[in-house]
């Protein structure tokens, strides 16, 4: 019987990532990589490369975007993987980008997707209150 695909060594979809590294400890920069690395561990994909954005004020056409910009027209490749919309840049620039990777053709991962806009409600109803007679005293020797 043949082993289940599970125990075989299969490439998952390749993958680059996106890194906005300005003003970061080599720590910092060391453990975003880690984490681009074990999502794409987790979810069965192949990280290819990293590519970082290090100027504070870099356009939607910074070098590194440009060069991941190439390397998503190469056949095969899945999308980008980036840690949040904020290593895309500054709010106008990370829509742009982001408008950019989807016009490849390409998916853009987000390890921590952004948060909804309103409030989310508690899906177990409204708050409750104790009442003051579930109230713990503590004698006050101790």
């Amino acid at each position: 019987m043949a082993p289940l695909t599970e125990h075989r060594l299969v490439s998952g979809p390749v993958v680059y990532g996106l890194l906005r590294l300005v003003r970061v400890s080599p720590a910092r920069q060391e453990a975003l990589t880690a984490s681009l690395a074990e999502f794409c561990r987790s979810h069965e994909l192949q990280l290819s490369g990293v590519l970082s954005d290090r100027e504070v004020n870099s356009g939607p056409a910074s070098a590194a975007f440009t060069g991941l910009l190439d390397v998503l027209a190469i056949p095969d490749v899945y999308g980008v993987i980036a840690p949040a919309m904020s290593h895309l840049g500054p709010k106008a620039i990370a829509a742009e980008r982001s408008r950019r990777i989807e016009a490849t053709g390409s998916r853009l991962l987000l390890i921590r997707p952004a948060r909804p806009k309103h409030p989310s409600v508690s899906r177990s109803g409204p708050a409750r209150r104790r009442s003051p007679a579930t109230t713990r005293v503590l004698d006050p020797e101790s």
